[in-house]
């Protein structure tokens, strides 16, 4: 069993032209023995945004805190804590802070695909 905060994990910083001010975390992965799931923590700073990206495998969600938007393909999406999301394969997506504080979001992807 692994109980700990999520601040905890390890923070994997991701910057570049198609995604800002993004941190990452594997809460509970391979490395814990977890055959089936990854469960991810992301952290979006201000102004922050995943990269608009589709692949193989699906995504549950589950907004932790702040204000955040998705893209659905045809528009965005207000997100905000308590809100969770099922982003199906194949389907194109982004995530990005819509607030002035963080957006704190758990993410769980299957086992096979790179945990962050």
């Amino acid at each position: 069993m692994k109980i700990m905060k999520y601040a905890q994990a390890d923070p994997r910083s991701f910057e570049s032209e198609s995604v800002k001010g993004v941190t990452g975390r594997v809460a509970i992965g391979r490395e814990d023995g977890a055959r089936n799931f990854c469960m991810r923590v992301f952290e979006l700073a201000p102004g922050g945004f995943t990269p608009r990206h589709s692949h193989d495998w699906e995504h549950e969600i589950f907004v932790h805190g702040g204000e955040g938007e998705v893209w659905t393909g045809t528009g965005w999406e207000a997100l905000g804590s308590g809100t969770v999301l099922f982003i199906p394969p194949s389907e194109e997506h982004q995530i990005r802070n819509a607030g002035k504080g963080t957006f704190v979001f758990v993410c769980l992807i299957p086992a096979g695909p790179p945990e962050l």
